[in-house]
């Protein structure tokens, strides 16, 4: 239940960064659609989140969380890409990914943990 609690903090708040660093690359560097992609994936790894919380079953659950995973891992691939094109400064793009992976972690070890409770 821990892990839970921390997914659902640490996402809300990473969403958050999303927002603010998204509003940077459109207004400060005129970048519009690879933003608008990291936008979108970005913040939903909360929603899913916060969507599983709900959940039908353990199974239902799990489809969610893996589809949290599954947003974590392409925000992932955004964020190295705008940090590879110069989007983002070292520090600020290393800071992101660093969340991010983060998130990753959280949610493979969620995904583990509800499997092999019966």
């Amino acid at each position: 239940m821990a892990d839970r609690h921390v997914a659902r903090e640490k996402s809300r708040a990473f969403a958050f960064r999303i927002v603010k660093c998204c509003e940077f690359l459109q207004s400060q560097r005129r970048e519009y659609v690879l933003s608008k992609q990291l936008l979108r994936c970005g913040t939903a790894i909360g929603a899913l989140i916060r969507e599983a919380e709900y959940a039908e079953s353990k199974a239902d659950f799990i489809h969610k969380m893996h589809i949290a995973l599954k947003e974590a891992n392409e925000t992932d691939y955004w964020i190295d890409l705008l940090l590879d094109s110069g989007y983002f400064s070292e520090e600020a793009g290393v800071s992101l990914q660093s969340d991010c992976r983060e998130l990753l972690r959280v949610l493979i070890a969620i995904i583990k943990t509800t499997k092999t409770r019966s």
